[in-house]
């Protein structure tokens, strides 16, 4: 792939309460023909993550249309619920007059750093709010995925739902810090809301590699592309992609991706969260750079595969 830098297109400033700072893990979804928005994860004082959105032209992403005002969707009411020190959008998804967005939420109240877990809600207003399904996740804790279970990407096809994910168990102890484990599965849902309670691990760990996750799926031309970012304890989280003909079995292709890191700027350190849009007859790659989005999100445009 060839993919050409556009810069960075926001970070917040510091003036909002709830929005302090982070740009975290840009999910997109085309409003129109002329508008992209990008809901993200905005971390207040605290760290809290809450979903907000920056509308962005289709024609040009660095054009800065619109931010909400106010969080799309708070963080979770009650004390020691799954999402009740966090909310960072994941995946989004058109169905009849709703969007659903399927969301990670962050508990850091247990004995571990923190437990994550995908959340589902729905918007009947165009995506300006959402209201949780439940208060609980619709990926929830499994014998196999007892601390992380997020949903990344899901698509419906043929009447079903498939979904990718990022699963597991476990934190392994570091030079600095202890270090989240897991991998990028799949799983199949009749309706998008019941999920299995077991999934099948189809990209895993490699090498000195903690983790492979945040896999953005989409599909071009009868083939599935998975974009997403892989880290270890020495190397930050680096952008890789992987193909697949059927969306489960898939080959890595880490060396042709085609976006490194920069040598100098918001992204010279670290390039995460990937997630890939079409609008019109251009095809945008919105991601993260330095320190886990704390200095906002910028994109790429594909030039040629």
């Amino acid at each position: 792939m060839k993919w050409e830098k556009r810069g960075l297109i926001y970070c917040p400033d510091g003036s909002s309460s709830w929005a302090k700072h982070t740009a975290l893990q840009p999910t997109p979804i085309l409003l129109d023909a002329d508008t992209i928005r990008v809901y993200l994860g905005f971390r207040d004082e605290q760290g809290a993550g809450r979903v907000g959105y920056v509308d962005v032209s289709a024609h040009d992403p660095r054009i800065v249309k619109g931010v909400s005002e106010s969080p799309c969707l708070d963080v979770g009411a009650a004390h020691n619920t799954f999402d009740c020190d966090g909310v960072i959008p994941c995946a989004i998804v058109k169905r009849g007059n709703e969007l659903y967005l399927y969301y990670a939420g962050y508990n850091t109240g247990g004995k571990v750093r923190f437990t994550v877990f995908g959340g589902l809600a729905i918007s009947q207003d165009g995506g300006e709010t959402f209201q949780r399904y439940s208060k609980v996740p619709v990926a929830d804790r499994t014998d196999d995925e007892l601390l992380f279970r997020v949903i990344h990407s899901i698509l419906p096809e043929q009447g079903k739902w498939k979904a990718w994910y990022g699963g597991g168990s476990e934190f392994q102890t570091g030079a600095h810090k202890s270090l989240p484990v897991y991998n990028i599965r799949s799983m199949v849902s009749e309706d998008g809301i019941v999920f299995p309670s077991k999934g099948t691990v189809v990209v895993d760990n490699e090498g000195e590699e903690h983790r492979v996750g945040r896999p953005y799926v989409i599909k071009l031309n009868d083939e599935y592309l998975m974009f997403f970012g892989s880290g270890s304890e020495k190397i930050p989280y680096q952008l890789t992609y992987a193909s697949s003909m059927d969306g489960q079995t898939w080959t890595r292709r880490d060396d042709l991706v085609g976006l490194e890191r920069s040598e100098s700027g918001w992204d010279s350190e670290m390039t995460a969260y990937p997630a890939v849009i079409q609008a019109g007859n251009k095809t945008y790659m919105f991601y993260n750079g330095n320190d886990y989005g704390k200095t906002g999100f910028g994109f790429a445009e594909l030039m040629e595969r």
